[in-house]
């Protein structure tokens, strides 16, 4: 599990990210398995060339994110059991961004971990902040109660469940204020950064090729590359936000705190490309088939 984290640290637009967002939103669309040629075309449609497609191929391969699988003869990829579990954990989390209300419960993790497990302390430390989880000292995080199930399986898989103590628990009663509480437990700054980031890149008339809108309420967009690729880097930025962004009461954050027009902006590019980038795909696995056929 630890090898397929790794590839989390893929710097969004970089061509390893990208290809691992490609493959997260259709390799198991098309039937769990995609061929070589086929993930050089797609993305050749976002100006990568083959080359350097393969090397990326080559490096999820190492992380075990991809296995390479000849299927009649054809070389191409199919997903390790560890990746699929991540898709679709990624899958809920992408899509369905996490927001508490002030009522919802918390759960605090616990945990005293001996120098000689230290590379397992750090690994723990390093899941709990890529799942959403504050700081609130060395041994003590913090995180919405929803994510107890997430914490609970990362404690199993680091074999570090006896030394670790969960509590479920209403608001923390702190010293100052909650916002500088949140403030100190979480780098809140980091992560508005990330959501007004992608709103500069991904708003309407950003004039960059990567995020502009349809001009119209209801327009229709027709399957073409440019579509695809559009859909491709909004997923690529977006992918990290709702695993970082904890999702905090209002009460938590700051007045000007841009959560809200992320996700709703995100949601309105969602409903305008998701579609039309599916159909391209399908279209261009089509092509290839039939050229493969005549």
């Amino acid at each position: 599990m630890s090898a397929v984290l790794d590839d989390m640290d893929s710097r969004p637009g970089s061509t390893t990210s990208l290809l691992r967002t490609v493959i997260g939103l259709y390799l198991r669309d098309a039937g769990g398995w995609m061929s070589t040629k086929d993930i050089v075309t797609l993305m050749e449609a976002l100006g990568t060339s083959g080359t350097v497609t393969r090397t990326a191929l080559g490096r999820l391969r190492k992380k075990d994110v991809l296995l390479q699988e000849n299927r009649d003869g054809v070389p191409g990829f199919t997903l390790t059991e560890g990746a699929a579990t991540m898709l679709a954990r990624g899958d809920r989390r992408i899509y369905n961004p996490r927001s508490m209300s002030t009522s919802d419960p918390w759960c605090l993790i616990s945990f005293s971990i001996p120098e000689t497990e230290r590379e397992k302390r750090h690994q723990l430390r390093r899941r709990l902040h890529w799942i959403g989880c504050g700081t609130v000292a060395a041994g003590l995080w913090i995180c919405p109660d929803s994510l107890r199930v997430e914490v609970e399986e990362i404690l199993a898989d680091l074999e570090l469940r006896a030394m670790a103590t969960i509590f479920v628990t209403d608001t923390p009663l702190v010293g100052g204020g909650l916002q500088d509480a949140a403030a100190k437990w979480w780098d809140l700054e980091a992560v508005a950064g990330l959501h007004r980031d992608f709103i500069r890149q991904h708003g309407n008339g950003s004039g960059n090729g990567s995020g502009a809108l349809p001009l119209h309420a209801g327009q229709s967009l027709e399957p073409s590359p440019e579509a695809f690729a559009t859909y491709v880097h909004c997923i690529d930025t977006w992918r990290i936000i709702p695993y970082l962004d904890p999702g905090l009461p209002s009460d938590f954050l700051p007045a000007d705190w841009p959560g809200a027009e992320g996700i709703a902006l995100f949601s309105r590019i969602v409903a305008a490309y998701a579609e039309p980038s599916a159909e391209f795909v399908r279209n261009t696995l089509q092509q290839t088939v039939g050229a493969s056929v005549s």
